[in-house]
């Protein structure tokens, strides 16, 4: 191989991999996803099998597009790894159960609810309140709580306690 062809060769690669780098750099705000963190968990018995769980969250829509929510879920991994999926709360059923369990103190952020439209680098707190037929004690031994959020069109986002 000679000289020249080795340059060739080279200004080739350099040039695909700054194209290549260029729609990577352009396409950075087009991947749909929620970053977030919970804030704040808060449990309180319901009768002797069942208990609510109120998750306190703060997310970000890290990208250049709205996010459009179609499902909330909660799920929880207990003490042995085993998932156990909660039953979300509505809104309205949530203000209902502040005012009946003093115990859970204030409602501070609105539910999360379905239709709720996120625009793109907003940053929410919200909450989601959810049923679990597992005594309280099981909940305050869980390994972590989880919130599964989707979209519209497909992208899913979890937020997990740390």
């Amino acid at each position: 191989m000679n000289k020249s062809l080795l340059s060739a060769l080279g200004i080739a690669v350099i040039v695909v991999a700054a194209i290549v780098g260029g729609v990577f750099y352009m396409q950075r705000g087009a991947h749909v996803e929620l970053q977030g963190r919970i804030l704040k968990v808060r449990t309180a018995p319901l009768d002797e099998n069942s208990s609510v769980a109120v998750l306190d969250f703060r997310f970000t829509n890290i990208a250049d597009y709205p996010f459009a929510v179609r499902d909330v879920s909660v799920a929880l991994e207990d003490a042995s790894g085993k998932l156990i999926q909660g039953t979300p709360i509505a809104e309205t059923d949530a203000q209902h159960l502040f005012e009946g369990i003093p115990l859970l103190g204030q409602k501070y952020n609105a539910s999360l609810i379905v239709r709720d439209k996120i625009p793109g680098h907003a940053s929410w707190d919200r909450m989601i309140a959810a049923r679990f037929d597992v005594p309280e004690a099981q909940i305050e031994k869980r390994r972590q709580l989880s919130i599964r959020i989707e979209d519209v069109d497909g992208p899913v986002s979890e937020i997990k306690e740390k």
